[in-house]
């Protein structure tokens, strides 16, 4: 019989009320590159490891020749179906609104009263479920006026249909802007930041987005937390980008700095040998001890690869590791 191993401890979403596991599952792999069974038996096992967060949004998988957006919500929404009514109090369905669903001039975008009234109700249908607990602003939509969009996150909350509200690719002012409007209006506030963070990528977080975040006392969920999978180790050499999907980004992080992380990442593992960790391991673990990042976001297409990265929530970094990999990524 294998080991019994306690699930990780909750963390907070801001003042949402909803706590999570310090990791949570990237859904935009869901009918892209894991089809819907490896889907099912991804989102079982990161259920049965003693996670939480599934984030999803209404664009994914856009991007793919024949797919009209929708896809991973929908695969989500079956899952949830097929495991029954007590799951769905386990899981915080994470979704996301104000990508473009549609051509130029169509008005499927965006954060207008109109299109999140409209868009929240065709994830609901896809997801198959009552509440969205956590409805994320995709990307800052400059043409609507923060009041009109907040006001339409403050109707879903009320009728029922919206638990909290987050934002994703936000800068520090519009972000700062957006909790003033609601502090000045009484309305819902974000209480999620979604960023593009991680060892390779740093600048643009910490250095107004951080102070900012810890202040309020947001929840932070950043994406990209491997670097397109160049924290894995795989790609150490050109030869190595054909690994990658073609314009991944991957070819920007071959450099003596990429190259100073990688080497970082592999000597904390080989100091975890006792636990076989892996880089991937090490470096989400260095983005869940930060102060204030609350569940990276990592994605999986075979269940083997995510209790790999599920390994990472249970590791423990010494202070004189994160050093390490601090200087490493500077």
């Amino acid at each position: 019989m294998p080991a019994y191993v306690p699930p990780p401890p909750l963390r907070p979403l801001g003042r949402s009320g909803l706590r999570v596991a310090p990791l949570a599952f990237g859904g935009n792999v869901f009918g892209w590159t894991a089809d819907e069974p490896t889907s099912f038996a991804l989102l079982d096992a990161f259920v049965e490891g003693g996670f939480q967060l599934v984030d999803t949004a209404d664009v994914y998988s856009r991007w793919v020749p024949g797919h009209a957006g929708g896809e991973s919500e929908a695969i989500v929404g079956r899952w949830l179906k097929a495991r029954g009514p007590a799951l769905r109090e386990r899981v915080v369905i994470a979704t996301k609104v104000g990508m473009a669903m549609g051509d130029e001039g169509s008005g499927r975008g965006g954060l207008s009263r109109r299109w999140i009234r409209q868009a929240v109700h065709e994830s609901l249908a896809r997801l198959q479920v009552e509440r969205i607990d956590l409805y994320q602003a995709h990307r800052d939509d400059p043409d609507t006026p923060l009041e009109e969009t907040l006001g339409a996150f403050a109707e879903l909350i009320r009728e029922g249909k919206v638990r909290a509200i987050g934002a994703s690719n936000h800068d520090a002012a519009r972000l700062a802007e957006a909790l003033a409007v609601s502090a000045r209006l009484g309305l819902p506030r974000y209480e999620t930041l979604q960023p593009h963070y991680n060892l390779m990528e740093r600048a643009g977080y910490e250095a107004a987005l951080e102070p900012l975040v810890r202040a309020e006392g947001l929840g932070v969920i950043n994406y990209f937390a491997l670097a397109r999978g160049f924290l894995t180790g795989k790609y150490r050499s050109e030869a190595d980008l054909g690994r990658s999907v073609r314009g991944s980004g991957v070819e920007a992080y071959l450099s003596p700095r990429g190259f100073a992380v990688l080497a970082a990442l592999d000597a904390v593992a080989a100091e975890h040998a006792g636990e076989r960790a892996t880089a991937a391991q090490v470096a989400l673990a260095w983005q869940i001890a930060r102060d204030g990042i609350t569940a990276p976001i990592a994605s999986a297409t075979s269940v083997a690869q995510w209790q790999e990265l599920a390994a990472a929530a249970r590791l423990a970094l010494t202070p004189a590791q994160v050093a390490r990999l601090d200087a490493a990524s500077a």
